[in-house]
Order: structure tokens, then sequence, then C-alpha cells
């Protein structure tokens, strides 16, 4: 697709984020424990089945919170994942101190015998505010296979429903691979039928796990971009470790304004062929897109592990600094690794000369997997930009 924009290019088709992206996150991931009962196929964890006695004990994550708390307002948002997060007796307690500290908190559980109704509603008490869940492939078959337990994907449709009955907001997390991205479209169907505020679709890291699974071209993800771009006029649609959505949505924004034709691969005919099948007869509700917002690795974005080391994404394993030792806050704006991917003029490639690397900037994680270089070009990237 040649339709390009110029750098300096504002558009209400993505969301900037509206503080100085050098002085405070937009969101921070805090892996409370890599403890965990599953066994997923593309974990970057490598998750254990019990809690390592080296984690962040509960006064820890509360200075943690603090730190975060000290960015300016407004907050980042917190994220509570793992492992599990549920695999910590003191989960409600951090949730609740983090609230009151005037923190937006979320959680994201694996579906476990610790997921219970009750448990829920403790949390929900406490003050947490959205529940996001996985869901790998529209049949029991694919997901329960990425999960590493049968039963696990009739768990999950069951625990979504208690999520809702709780009062969250409903995320759903879906990780798209070769033998995964076909079914796509069924899967949207069952997203819209969970009543899920928001879906997260993540291309895979060969990370951890992951380095089993295989991933997809760059052509490929190309057209399940530019799907995706269409099915977000159903529902909120976000993508983890594919920064150049943003891209795909302001091309194609332009692209209507300019007449120019889009040009899409077969991928992209097969899942939107799918999808017209899967949602023929059915109700489904149209609204104008949730833009994207323009958050990268260590550019709005921290993850905290769980023994309080800090670095710019889960996936991108370039350590920026320690909370036992160092403050979040300086780590975030003056860690080396932080500062240099906030300097996209400073990527390889090109990611470095693309007139849209200031609102992309490139799957770092990717590059890094790949390439061993945090700063090269992203290669599941397939346009190329003017030279």
């Amino acid at each position: 697709m040649s339709t390009t924009l110029p750098a300096t290019h504002t558009s209400r088709a993505v969301r900037h984020q509206r503080h100085d992206v050098n002085d405070r996150p937009f969101i921070v991931i805090w892996e409370v424990t890599r403890a965990c009962q599953l066994a997923c196929l593309h974990c970057r964890a490598d998750a254990i089945r019990r809690r390592n006695p080296l984690e962040l004990g509960t006064d820890e994550g509360r200075a943690l919170l603090d730190g975060i708390a000290a960015f300016p307002k407004p907050h980042p948002i917190v994220v509570l994942t793992g492992g599990d997060p549920f695999e910590r007796p003191d989960l409600a307690d951090l949730v609740r101190y983090g609230t009151g500290l005037g923190l937006s908190m979320a959680l994201s559980p694996s579906v476990t015998p610790n997921l219970t109704a009750d448990r829920l509603q403790e949390l929900r008490d406490a003050g947490a505010k959205a529940v996001s869940l996985s869901l790998d492939g529209a049949r029991a078959e694919t997901h329960d296979a990425f999960r590493g337990f049968s039963g696990t994907y009739a768990d999950t449709l069951t625990a979504a429903a208690l999520v809702r009955d709780a009062g969250f907001r409903l995320q759903v997390n879906s990780t798209v691979t070769r033998s995964t991205v076909e079914e796509l479209p069924q899967l949207l169907r069952t997203v819209l039928d969970l009543g899920a505020s928001l879906w997260s679709v993540f291309f895979l890291v060969p990370t951890g796990r992951g380095q089993q699974l295989q991933t997809l071209s760059a052509d490929e993800v190309e057209d399940v971009l530019h799907w995706l771009a269409d099915v977000s006029t159903h529902l909120a649609v976000k993508t983890t470790e594919a920064p150049h959505y943003r891209r795909v949505v302001l091309q194609r924004e332009a692209a209507k304004t300019s007449g120019d034709t889009v040009v899409h691969g077969p991928l992209y005919a097969r899942l939107t062929e799918a999808t017209r099948r899967e949602l023929a007869g059915r109700e489904v509700r149209t609204r104008p897109a949730r833009p994207p917002i323009d958050v990268n690795a260590g550019r709005g974005f921290m993850f905290v592990d769980h023994q309080g080391f800090v670095y710019p994404s889960g996936f991108l394993p370039h350590r920026a600094g320690d909370v036992r030792t160092t403050a979040v806050t300086e780590i975030y704006r003056s860690s080396p690794v932080m500062r240099s991917l906030r300097s996209p003029d400073g990527f390889a490639g090109k990611c470095g000369r693309c007139e849209f690397r200031e609102v992309c900037g490139g799957s770092r994680s990717h590059a890094y997997a790949v390439t061993g270089d945090a700063l090269a070009s992203d290669p599941t990237c397939a346009y190329d930009p003017p030279r």
C-alpha cells in the first residue's frame, strides 16, 4: 500500500498520549507472581507451579504502588498479571491499596479453580475495574491445546460470565499464530457473544514457550491488521506487539480521502469472507471504531516482573532497573534502555526512516527476538517507507 501521511500528521483515527511520554507511562504491567497452574504454549514467563520466594512481598508491593502513584496525574493504569495473580493471597489487599492511592487497577488472571465468583467479588469490592481473560481459539481443541489442559475453553466461557456478573469490564486477549489465524472470524463471533468491551489481539513474539509456535509472515500480519480495522466497528480492538496497526489505520484513512486503492492479500480475503458467513443473520452493532493509542515498549509502557526488575515490555528482556533499589519514576524516566526506545529517529533500517515512526515505532520485541537488536527494524511489518 503506497498511501502515506506526513510525519506531522494528526488524526482522530489514532489517539495520542496527552502527557509527555518521557515523564510518565500510560500503563504499568506488574507480574505479581510467576506461579500458575496452566502450561500455556506461548507463555512469555515459563510460569512455574509455586510462588518464587524472591517475589516482591506485600509491603514491597505497596511501595511499588506508591512509586507508580508518584507519577503525575492522570496516574498510569496498573494491570496485575502473572503467572496467575490469583495465586497471591494478598491480591485483594494490593488492589485495595492501589485503589486508595487513586490508581486504576485491573487484573489478568488465568482460568483455574482460583477464579471463583467469591474471589472476583472480593476484588471488585477492593476496587478493581477490569479483568482480561485469554481465549486463543474458536474451538475447544485449539484453545485447550494452547493452555495445556482440556476443559479450559469451556471454563473460560464460564469465567467470562462470572467476570461480567461481578461488574467488571471484560477484555478478551487472543494470540495469533499460523495455526490459529483462520479461526479469527469465528473467534470474533465468540468475543462479541461474551459481551467483551475490548478485544486485544496479540501477535506472537518467539520468546519463552512461544518459540515452539509459528509466527505469521509480514504480509499475513498486514492482512490481519486490515481485517481488524474492518471489524473494529463492531467492538473496540487493540493490538499487542503490532504497533503498525496504527500505521494501517492512518493509511486507510488517507486512502479514503485520496481515493487510492488498498491492495490486500489472500489471507485478508479469506478472513473477510469467513466473517461474512459468521455474522450473517446476526444482529451485530456497528459503531465508530475506537482509535488505537500510540503506546509502545518504554514509550508509555513499562513492565515490572515478580522480583521487581523493570523492563520496557514483558517480551523485551532488556532490564532497565530494580524497584528494590531505585524509584520506579527514575527508572522509567532515566534508564538508557527506556530513553533509547523513546527516540525512534535512532531506530535502524526502515523503522528509522518511516514517516510513521513517531506514532508506530514497530514492535521492539519482535525486532529483538529476530535480530538481537531492540532498535532494529520490525521484521513483522510489510510496509516499505519512501527512501
